[in-house]
C-alpha cells in the first residue's frame, strides 16, 4: 500500500492520536530540524546490570549507524553460525540514528576478544563479555539521548522555563509515531481489521492507539501527572502496579518526586482495575474503540498497564550557534520523540 493510501485509510482522529496527541505544556516556544544526519540523533542503551563474566552466551555492545536492529541481529547470527532466533536484543532502535545497543549470541568456541572489532555494513562490535543467558526483550534500565536540533528559531528563555517544568513533572508517555508504522501502515491494518498479515505489529499498534486515547483524555483534563482514588499506579521504571485507595501526603510526595505515576490500559483479556471516576473515564474513551478492544480480546492479548508519564532525567541543553544540543535519559519503552515534542516543534528530516 502506498504511503498516501495508507494514511488516507486511517480515521482522522486515529491519525491525531498517533501523530499529534494533545501536549501537556502547550505550544512549544521554539522550532528546528532534527535528524538531518544520523549523528544528530545519538542513543545509548543503559542495561542496568553488569555482564556475568562467564556462561554460554556472549554479551556484545554494538555501535550502529543507519542500520536496522533486526538486520544487525541477522548479521551477528551469520557470524556466530546460529539461528537468528538465538540472537537476543532488548529492543528495537531507530535506523536513522547512531546507537549503541546490546546483543547476545551463543558463545560456541569463540572467546569474547575474538568479537572485538567485528564489523559489517553500518555496525561494529565495540565490547564483548561472556554472559549467562540470552538477552530478553525489555531487559533495559533505559536509554540516554543526545540530540542536535538544527536551524533553531524562537524564544530561548521560554525554552529554559519549559525544560524546568519538564524536569519537575515529566511528560506524557505517549507511544510515538514509530509504533504505528511508516505512513501509519500498522494502523491502516487495524482500521481494515487485519490482525493476521503482521500480527505482532498490528496488535501492538491497536493497544498503543487505545492507550494514547486514554492518555490524551487525561492530558486534556489535566490529571495525567497526578493520582486520585481509583487510579492504578506504578513505580518509576518498574512493571509492578498497585491500586490507589487514598492519596495521602506520603503518596502525593512520591508522585511529586516522580517515583510513582498513574497508569493507563494496554487493552486485552481481563478486567480493568481502575475504580470510580477513573474507571468511568477509561470506559468512556474505550467505548469509542469497541471494535479494536474486541479484536484484542479475541486475539488473546492479556490486559496490562503502562505509566501515563515518564520522567525526563538528566535533562540538559546548550546552544551552538543556531543549533540546540539536548541530553536526557528515559526509562525503557518510552519514546524520545514523545519527550521532544513537549520541548519544541521538530521537523524530521528523515
Amino acid at each position: 500500500m502506498a504511503a498516501a493510501e495508507s494514511l488516507a485509510s486511517v480515521p482522522e482522529h486515529w491519525r491525531a492520536l498517533a501523530l499529534e496527541p494533545p501536549r501537556a505544556f502547550g505550544a512549544p516556544p521554539i522550532a528546528g530540524r532534527v535528524r538531518s544526519e544520523p549523528e544528530d540523533f545519538i542513543v545509548d542503551e543503559v542495561l542496568g546490570f553488569a555482564p556475568a563474566g562467564d556462561g554460554p552466551h556472549l554479551l556484545l555492545r554494538v555501535r550502529k549507524r543507519g542500520a536496522n536492529t533486526e538486520w544487525v541481529a541477522r548479521e551477528l547470527a551469520r557470524r556466530a553460525r546460529c539461528r537468528p532466533f538465538d540472537v537476543g536484543y532488548a529492543g528495537l532502535k531507530d535506523r536513522h540514528a547512531v546507537t549503541t545497543q546490546w546483543f547476545t549470541v551463543p558463545r560456541g568456541k569463540d572467546a569474547p576478544d575474538e568479537w572485538l572489532g567485528v564489523t559489517g555494513e553500518g555496525y561494529a562490535v565495540i565490547e564483548a563479555y561472556a554472559h549467562q543467558r540470552k538477552l530478553p526483550r525489555g531487559a533495559l534500565a533505559g536509554n540516554r539521548f543526545e540530540l542536535r536540533i538544527r536551524d533553531v528559531a524562537g524564544d530561548r528563555e521560554a525554552l529554559a522555563t519549559r525544560l524546568e517544568a519538564i524536569r519537575a513533572r515529566g511528560v506524557p508517555d505517549y507511544f510515538g509515531p514509530q509504533r504505528f508504522g511508516h505512513a501509519l501502515s500498522n494502523l491502516a491494518r487495524v482500521a481494515a481489521g487485519d490482525y493476521r498479515s503482521d500480527r505482532a505489529f498490528g496488535l501492538s499498534a491497536a493497544r498503543s492507539l487505545v492507550f494514547n486515547a486514554v492518555l490524551a483524555r487525561r492530558v486534556e483534563e489535566g490529571s495525567w501527572a497526578q493520582l486520585e482514588p481509583g487510579d492504578v499506579a506504578n513505580l518509576d521504571g518498574k512493571g509492578s502496579v498497585f491500586d490507589v485507595e487514598d492519596v495521602d501526603e506520603a503518596l502525593s510526595g512520591r508522585v511529586t518526586a516522580l517515583d510513582v505515576h498513574p497508569t493507563g490500559p494496554l487493552w486485552g483479556v481481563g478486567e480493568p482495575r481502575p475504580r470510580g471516576r477513573i474507571a468511568a473515564v477509561e470506559a468512556a474513551v474505550c467505548s469509542g474503540f469497541a471494535a479494536v478492544c474486541g479484536a484484542l480480546v479475541s486475539e488473546g492479548v492479556d490486559m496490562a498497564r503502562r505509566s501515563l508519564r515518564v520522567a525526563v532525567r538528566d535533562l540538559a541543553h546548550a546552544f551552538e550557534g543556531d543549533a540546540l544540543i539536548l541530553q536526557f535519559r528515559l526509562t525503557a519503552g518510552s519514546f524520545a520523540t514523545t519527550a521532544l515534542r513537549e520541548m519544541l516543534d521538530a521537523a524530521d528530516d528523515r
